[in-house]
């Protein structure tokens, strides 16, 4: 039994505020079909209590993964049994630290595998509300959708119809500390965060954007990235846009 966790790029992502804690945004997901993760439940060779999982890649032993599977057994303790016959293999081919949220697309699929092997007939809402205590791109990847507008601190998703645009991602070797690259914005450029930046963005279409919009106008935390990251400014190449907090870059295919 395995799935797929795509990857996704920003077409765009202003800063619109804080709570608390947390930035609220405006920006505009799109998913990346041909970048993804696999997870692979497969069984144990014997029987045994908890959960198991073993990645291609070292991972925090406290990760999007081992969240969601917590806090899905907190609401259905029956995964429990599903878990102790079953072993998760995760392959990771997104890069980490790079703007395209595989870490919460691995959670998105961990909850939606879960909810149909299991049987455990939770809506996609109820599945998103468990994801935002996860992360803020945790929703938009378990409604699957292909393009979406994204609000609030990621809990507002509204799909956007359109037929994705062909990308070209370079994902230079720095790994961007999401945390470091918000701080810095909060630090240097929130003064600059306005209610409606990007609204006029919503009802555009990616492609247009792309041909639209410069890098810098386009993502609120590339020059956030950058104090944190210079050399990420050399890396950049010719109409390239920056990902959420970096640190891939991505344009338009060049037939």
């Amino acid at each position: 039994m395995t799935v797929k966790a795509c990857a996704k790029v920003n077409i765009f992502l202003k800063i619109t505020g804080v709570r608390g804690s947390y930035h609220e945004l405006r920006s505009r997901f799109v998913r990346v079909d041909s970048l993804y993760d696999t997870l692979t439940f497969t069984r144990k060779q014997s029987l045994s209590d908890g959960f198991e999982m073993v990645a291609s890649t070292p991972l925090p032993k406290k990760n999007t993964i081992t969240r969601a599977y917590e806090l899905l057994k907190i609401l259905k303790p029956e995964i429990a049994k599903f878990f102790k016959v079953h072993k998760l293999i995760l392959e990771k081919r997104i890069p980490q630290g790079a703007g395209l949220g595989g870490g919460s697309s691995d959670a998105a699929a961990f909850l939606n595998f879960c909810n149909e092997a299991c049987g455990l007939k939770m809506s996609k809402k109820e599945l998103a509300l468990i994801g935002e205590k996860i992360g803020a791109d945790v929703p938009f990847f378990v409604y699957g959708y292909a393009s979406a507008n994204v609000e609030g601190i990621g809990e507002f998703i509204t799909p956007f119809d359109e037929e994705p645009p062909k990308l070209e991602l370079t994902t230079p070797p720095i790994h961007c500390d999401t945390g470091l690259v918000y701080g810095a914005f909060r630090e240097h450029f929130l003064e600059e965060a306005s209610e409606e930046a990007g609204r006029a963005w919503l009802d555009m279409p990616s492609e247009r954007l792309l041909r639209t919009l410069e890098p810098t106008e386009a993502n609120d935390l590339y020059r956030a990235a950058l104090t944190v990251y210079p050399s990420l400014r050399r890396l950049a190449g010719p109409d390239c846009f920056f990902s959420g907090s970096g640190s891939t870059f991505f344009r338009l295919h060049h037939k």
